[in-house]
């Protein structure tokens, strides 16, 4: 285990990533339940005066619109189940606003596919747009966009999309809220000698065995899903609760360091994790080359790069592509992802943030490389 365990995950935990699913968000389908809605909005927003950063990823909308167009059981051609998404969607970010705005929190709708997590320039998007969000006090509501792709409706929940939303925003925990008290070693309800996690390392192969089972009716993962999206998060740093969605003041007793549910612990600090999927990315589209007192900002203090210490550029780059920092000499300080292309930044050597929009005709962020989108190479 590492010092990120036991209650220690959740208590200490600053940004946290909520999911709940289908069965819960409508009741076993019989429509959105209000009342429990109501009850998570006004956990997330005591979360938020608490300091914390909260993002919601909510199922429910294919649910909630076949309830709204009278269908009794869940299509199979994927345009309705798509139309389904379209027509439930309207009704489930009403309900999350209604309720967060019930507790004086602002809400944000954001539907994303994983093709957005998958190109660099659109999660480097996604991220800041949910960063900037976080920074605002609003509580992002997330559905995966089941109007243009079927990922969800064909192979799981939105299990994998919380875990996914975790490794974007760099989230310290995950908090899995499902229609089971947790895991358990094997199926409670076949096998009486059945004995329920409290806690595990998240990634032991052993946990897979344990998850058999489909998902419900309603919604298509089931324990496996939850423990595979524990996993990925756990790949960021990330350690992962599954708990019983209707257990009193779940989110809040979890963030007090109470036992509930099953904890499985990331195995890595999240600083750790990213710093080596950044010094390990083998693919780098280029570098800048920055003066010695911007070399001294990054290496002696931490900070982001500015263009205005940025003397040249070399190769050929995108937004959201991982770049050297290099100072005079050749030597790589530090590598991160890049806030511009390559074309751009060469405009923007040595230019201060107030030009940027007069160069680009468009003003984004002041850095290059953000210092939470950097890690510093040895040496």
């Amino acid at each position: 285990m590492t010092s990120n365990s036991g209650s220690t995950a959740l208590r200490d935990a600053r940004r946290i990533v909520v999911k709940v699913g289908s069965s819960l968000v409508t009741n076993e389908g019989r429509g959105l339940d209000e009342g429990a809605i109501g009850e998570w909005c006004r956990q997330l927003a005591e979360l938020v005066r608490d300091g914390r950063e909260v993002v919601m990823v909510s199922s429910g909308a294919i649910a909630e619109g076949m309830k709204r167009l009278g269908w009794k059981s869940r299509p199979h051609e994927v345009h309705e189940l798509q139309a389904a998404a379209a027509v439930g969607q309207m009704g489930l970010a009403q309900m999350y606003e209604t309720k967060l705005r019930e507790n004086q929190i602002g809400s944000a709708q954001v539907l994303l596919t994983h093709a957005d997590l998958a190109d660099r320039e659109r999660y480097l998007n996604a991220r800041s747009t949910l960063v900037t969000l976080l920074r605002l006090g609003v509580v992002p509501v997330i559905n995966e966009n089941d109007t243009v792709v079927n990922d969800e409706i064909k192979f799981g929940d939105n299990d994998t999309l919380g875990a996914l939303v975790a490794n974007l925003v760099e989230a310290d925990a995950l908090i899995i809220l499902t229609d089971q008290k947790g895991l358990y070693t094997a199926d409670p309800r076949k096998d009486p000698d059945a004995k329920f996690v409290h806690e595990a390392a998240a990634g032991d192969p052993a946990l897979e065995a344990m998850a058999g089972g489909a998902g419900s009716s309603i919604g298509r993962g089931g324990m496996i899903t939850k423990i595979l999206a524990a996993k990925r998060a756990a790949g960021s740093g990330a350690s992962t609760v599954i708990a019983w969605g209707r257990e009193a003041d779940a989110l809040l007793r979890l963030t007090r360091g109470e036992s509930i549910g099953t904890l499985l612990v990331a195995q890595t600090a999240k600083h750790q994790a990213r710093k080596r999927w950044m010094a390990d990315h083998l693919q780098l589209r280029g570098a800048v080359i920055v003066d010695a007192g911007a070399a001294a900002k990054v290496r002696g203090e931490g900070k982001s790069l500015l263009p205005i210490g940025m003397t040249g550029v070399s190769g050929e780059f995108s937004r959201g592509d991982v770049i050297a920092v290099r100072d005079v000499d050749g030597v790589e300080l530090a590598r991160g992802l890049a806030n511009y292309s390559s074309v751009e930044a060469r405009l923007l050597c040595r230019k201060p943030s107030t030009e940027f929009e007069r160069l680009l005709g468009y003003a984004a962020e002041p850095e290059m490389v953000h210092r939470d989108n950097m890690v510093l190479m040895p040496g």
